[in-house]
């Protein structure tokens, strides 16, 4: 997300948080149709209604379904010109809107059967559509199941390939069956339930496969006295089969995973070069405005390459770098140039060999979706108007084009600044993948992140996997989305996106304390099983960034909140992230006080948040399991505010048990085997029970976390 007018902001963090769709086109009407196997159509149309007290000039629909693009959907006034429609066909399940007045008053539906505010503190209205069979009530012991729920596909993350194990995945309404078994090579293998909502759970089992030979399959649904066999058709039919010589798994950079992340903010990180500086450059503790700047530069980031290895960092994500008239930068003028006010190219790439050499990867931020409105294409629009070679690269609806308000082009969210590129013209989208080719030439490149990449046509996307995967197929793929990002984690798009439902649990269950124990390790299971494994274990699990007030903020200053989440974040599934300060405990609330300048002043050996994020860095570091483990909750109490979950890889198990409570509290944990942890914290030794009980006594808000080979620099 960019810097932004404030009466906006509020309103595009909740567009973040519910989830952006395609400018209006649900993305996933956008999927193979080819490939999904369902019963029944997944879309209904419902009819909007909003009736206003009084008479006004535009009402516009906006929600989810539609990236809450207030262009996206005008509602139309009936003849007594108060009540206004819009009738959408959309998908089943939940959805979040607003209606907004006269192109200005967001309000949510007066007459909505329900009202949710999420995390970011938005309220928006809520919309459940079912399907017509889901009427009567689900029962495991009726012999009917909902057809309209049933849903394979022959592709990640419904059937998914890792480590040598084959997983497959069936979609059911919740509580409408008793049983469903996976039927393969004359085998009858039980399914787990990983995953639950109001409108779906999904059933996963695996199956034994070399990968050499076709493997037929079909899923088998007990219902009360009836078993009934889902296939290839639906039910009843013929069963699926994976071609072995076609079949490609889903393949993430294997590095990600032993990754810890440092994310950060280029102006504000340090400035180191004087000479570069802008006109109006300020000091650097002064407060952080939408459109001032600090300086910060490649000469700052340079001056602390030996604070980021002595961090035990070892992969950088750098926000955009290239040259532009905003201090965030993305709004880009020219793609290829890194912004002087920053460095040289020359500089930049030096640096980035640099921290190569100190086996730290550069992540690089590109904004595919929209460009400054002085890049080259189009201020020739604007010079030329309908003369112009570029047209085609923009969405331009008249002559002449002008930064106005509103604009007469799309634009992000109808910002001026930033005009929307078309990049289904051939010219625009080779353009802007070129850019992947140069950028790997100048420096080593080992990811990109997608700027908004929900909001743009995944038929580009698909074309970037593909030429991003033939220059290294190593290099990582992270795309922004605010919500369940699925649709583009299929294998055919992105590797990775920015976990924010991990950032919301955290900040719900620890900072706000909103969340139970049991309700925070099931959304974090929740989250991990929308995935196939490899694409939760380089998830970037994050707790702040630009786009987010910093936790310690949120935690209202509470530094054994803020470090009890650090822990989740170091050891739960997924690549952990930092955001510039937050291992020395800056605060700063919603953007832009969250972009506040590096308080240097902190970063001192006797701060004890720093040497808290160090030493887990250090034990994440060290530990395989915690790296790379397939997660298990073991244990959740309400009462205690405790809870404790597992990572295991092969032989190796990583325990973590922590207190939320302001209580002393012992936690026991059933094992199945006798064995020995160190709290790789505190150093101290835990042996599981002759009644196979583990037994740690926590402080509180305090945690453990158990490893089975005690990490050197654990407390004696």
């Amino acid at each position: 997300m960019k810097t932004i007018t404030a009466p906006i902001q509020n309103f595009l963090l909740a567009a973040r948080f519910c989830g952006l769709g395609l400018l209006g086109v649900s993305p996933m009407l956008l999927a193979s149709p080819a490939r999904a196997q369902s019963t029944t159509p997944q879309t209904v149309r419902h009819t909007f209604v909003y009736v206003a007290d009084k008479p006004l000039k535009s009402v516009a629909l906006t929600g989810t379904f539609n990236g809450w693009n207030m262009g996206a959907n005008p509602m139309k006034a009936d003849a007594d010109g108060l009540t206004w429609r819009l009738t959408l066909p959309l998908e089943f399940g939940l959805h979040q809107y607003k209606f907004v007045l006269d192109g200005s008053n967001w309000i949510t539906d007066p007459k909505a059967a329900r009202n949710e505010t999420d995390a970011g503190g938005n309220t928006n209205s809520i919309l459940f559509l079912a399907p017509p069979d889901y009427a009567r009530p689900a029962s495991p012991n009726d012999g009917q199941i909902a057809s309209s729920a049933l849903r394979h596909e022959m592709r990640a993350p419904y059937l998914n390939f890792d480590r040598g194990r084959l997983s497959l995945s069936l979609r059911v309404r919740p509580r409408d069956v008793q049983e469903v078994r996976l039927r393969s090579a004359g085998q009858r293998l039980p399914m787990k339930l990983v995953s639950q909502n109001e409108l779906y759970a999904t059933y996963r089992g695996e199956v034994e496969w070399n990968g050499r030979q076709n493997l037929s399959y079909s899923f088998e649904l007990k219902d009360g006295n009836r078993v009934r066999d889902f296939g290839k058709k639906g039910l009843g039919s013929a069963p699926f089969q994976i071609v072995a010589k076609d079949f490609k798994p889903f393949v993430v950079p294997d590095w990600v995973e032993r990754t810890v992340f440092y994310q950060i903010f280029p102006d504000r990180f340090e400035n180191g070069d004087k000479t570069n500086d802008p006109k109006e450059v300020q000091a650097w503790d002064a407060k952080p405005e939408w459109f001032n700047r600090f300086g910060g530069d490649v000469a700052g980031i340079r001056q602390h390459l030996p604070y980021l290895k002595d961090l035990g960092i070892s992969g950088v994500y750098f926000n955009p770098i290239f040259k532009s008239p905003s201090n965030h930068r993305y709004d880009a003028t020219d793609f290829k140039q890194i912004d002087p006010e920053f460095g040289t190219n020359a500089e930049f790439a030096a640096l980035t060999r640099d921290l190569q050499k100190a086996g730290i990867r550069t992540v690089l931020d590109f904004v595919f979706n929209h460009t400054a409105t002085d890049f080259g294409p189009f201020a020739d629009i604007r010079k030329k108007g309908a003369a112009s070679r570029y047209n085609d690269w923009f969405f331009i609806k008249s002559y002449p084009v002008k930064v106005a308000d509103p604009p007469n082009y799309v634009a992000w969210f109808n910002y001026p600044s930033m005009p929307k590129l078309n990049l289904m013209n051939p010219e625009t989208g080779d353009y802007m993948l070129d850019l992947v080719n140069f950028w790997k030439k100048e420096v080593p490149l080992a990811g990109l992140r997608l700027d908004v990449a929900d909001e743009v046509d995944v038929r580009f996307w698909r074309r970037l996997r593909q030429r991003t995967k033939s220059l290294d197929p190593q290099m990582w793929i992270v795309g922004e989305r605010w919500s369940d990002a699925s649709q583009w984690l299929q294998g055919d798009q992105w590797d990775s996106a920015m976990n924010y439902p991990f950032l919301f649990a955290n900040v719900e269950f620890f900072a706000e304390g909103k969340t139970s124990a049991t309700g925070f390790t099931n959304r974090l299971m929740e989250v991990y099983n929308l995935y196939p494994p490899q694409v939760s274990r380089n998830m970037l699990n994050l707790l702040s960034s630009h786009d987010r007030p910093r936790f310690l903020t949120v935690a209202k200053n509470n530094a054994r909140l803020h470090q009890l989440a650090a822990v989740t974040q170091f050891t739960w599934v997924g690549a952990p992230s930092i955001y510039y300060g937050e291992e020395i405990g800056m605060e700063g609330g919603a953007d832009p006080d969250n972009r506040r300048g590096m308080a240097w002043g902190k970063a001192t050996p006797d701060n004890p948040m720093l040497r808290f994020y160090k030493r887990l860095i250090q034990i994440r570091n060290g530990s395989r399991a915690l790296q790379s483990g397939d997660p298990a909750i073991l244990l959740a109490d309400d009462a205690k505010k405790t809870f404790a979950y597992s990572r295991t890889l092969g032989q190796e198990m990583a325990v973590v048990a922590i207190n939320r409570s302001d209580a002393p509290q012992t936690v026991e944990i059933a094992m199945p085997r006798s064995q020995r942890f160190v709290d790789a914290l505190s150093g101290k030794a835990f042996q599981v029970g002759s009644d196979a009980k583990l037994r740690v006594q926590l402080a509180p808000l305090s945690p453990a976390i158990l490893l089975q080979n005690a990490i050197p620099g654990a407390r004696k």
